[in-house]
């Protein structure tokens, strides 16, 4: 989980790497998703992990063939979520790596969330000092599993993909550190993601 002798950078997924946030997003999802009539279940959640939510809406809405205005939908989601962000816990085996490296290597975000919303919960835990930069869906044109995400903060960085340790827990986000040349750390070996439809609490 630490990053060895070789390791100049250190980058991070935000939710569910960092934050323990996507209890809060499946709520937020399926409060706003349901009212438009979309099927959205937490087995699909998960799949979508790393995606942004502009792209999620668009998939959803061809697939089920729902027609909805995309930005706004987009826009309900976050705003559902953000109502919901002071119950935001860290994971804490992560930030304790992201803590005892400050200073120590320069140290990124790369996420597939909208970028103000990713500062917003860095903000809420307290832990956005800790990042020399936060790169979102904004930033890319592509994104997860592409690897141009991960590209983009190890260059505002200055440091080789190769040299990039990432830490991510999500299928498209391990992929596109894979596609960037960067060592990947998968978080769900040592944390289970809390399921809301699940008996098992999981662990922080």
């Amino acid at each position: 989980m630490l990053p060895n002798d070789d390791t100049e950078a250190l980058i991070f997924d935000c939710d569910g790497t960092l934050a323990d946030t996507m209890p809060l997003h499946f709520i937020a999802w399926q409060n706003v998703m349901t009212g438009y009539g979309f099927q959205f279940d937490e087995d699909l959640f998960y799949s979508l992990g790393g995606k942004p939510t502009e792209l999620i809406v668009e998939d959803l809405s061809r697939d089920q063939n729902i027609d909805v205005d995309v930005m706004k939908v987009t826009n309900e989601k976050e705003s559902a979520f953000l109502d919901l962000i002071d119950q935001i816990e860290p994971i804490k085996a992560v930030v304790g790596v992201a803590q005892q490296f400050h200073g120590k290597l320069p140290m990124g975000v790369g996420s597939g969330g909208q970028r103000e919303v990713v500062k917003q919960i860095l903000s809420t835990l307290s832990i956005e000092p800790l990042f020399d930069c936060v790169v979102g869906s904004e930033d890319t044109e592509k994104h997860k599993p592409e690897p141009d995400v991960f590209l983009e903060v190890a260059s505002r960085l200055k440091v080789e993909p190769s040299k990039c340790l990432v830490y991510e827990d999500a299928d498209l986000g391990v992929e596109a550190a894979r596609r960037a040349g960067m060592q990947c750390f998968d978080v769900r070996t040592i944390f289970t993601p809390r399921r809301i439809t699940s008996t098992d609490p999981g662990n922080a």
